[in-house]
């Protein structure tokens, strides 16, 4: 059986450092990724993932991301189950992160976090006039 976790998508907030009785550093964050589908009115639907990541990669990641920062995770899904304060029982479900990859640029990350960026509504996606795109002949295809 294989319990393997591949998301892409952006920050909704500060990730949230913890320190542990024992010294393990955690960070926690939430992660905004579309669906692929679009629902009746034409729009794709946002799921909100909880993560989590331990260790030295989690102060890495805590000091490197910004609310709205486009990341690449994978990880394992978990299950977690506590009794709260009112004695019921809690279950929590997240994504334990075990790489993570920044998929925009630094100068992108450090603007948003000074406030200076700019939201284009494109997604970080330059575009392309027609006629612009390099005319490639069938017999150059390798399939």
């Amino acid at each position: 059986m294989l319990n393997s976790v591949s998301l892409t998508g952006r920050l909704t907030k500060e990730p949230e450092v913890f320190r542990t009785a024992n010294e393990l550093d955690i960070v926690r964050f939430t992660l905004a990724v579309n669906r692929v589908f679009k629902n009746k009115t034409g729009q794709r639907e946002t799921d909100f993932i909880e993560c989590v990541i331990f260790g030295k990669r989690a102060l890495t990641f805590a000091g490197s991301t910004t609310k709205g920062s486009l990341l690449g995770i994978s990880g394992r899904l978990s299950n977690n189950h506590f009794e709260n304060k009112q004695g019921e029982q809690v279950w929590r479900t997240a994504v334990v992160v075990d790489n993570f990859a920044w998929l925009e640029s630094r100068a992108t990350t450090e603007s948003r976090r000074a406030g200076t960026l700019q939201a284009t509504g494109t997604d970080d996606v330059m575009p392309v006039e027609e006629g612009t795109l390099p005319q490639v002949a069938t017999d150059d295809l390798p399939f």
